[in-house]
């Protein structure tokens, strides 16, 4: 979780075979794309604007140097 102007930020990566996308939570909004169509792309923005609430807790609990190192991600593993 970043933030930027004083708000807090998640990037979400999606990936499917060899297509990946990356949005940012809560704003919905596409920072790269390989592969995905843009129907695709809309159904993800309008996933990752409906389960925010849900993404942010997830992130909450990540633990990025742990996930660095290659140790387990989440604050309580």
């Amino acid at each position: 979780m970043t933030g930027t102007d004083g708000e807090k930020v998640v990037y979400v990566l999606f990936s499917d075979g060899d297509k990946t996308a990356e949005l940012t939570v809560p704003q919905g909004k596409l920072v790269k794309n390989t592969g995905f169509s843009d129907e695709e792309i809309d159904g993800l923005k309008d996933y990752v604007r409906n389960e925010q609430d849900a993404i942010f807790a997830l992130a909450k609990q990540v633990n990025p140097m742990r996930a660095f190192l290659g140790g387990p991600i989440r604050r309580n593993d």
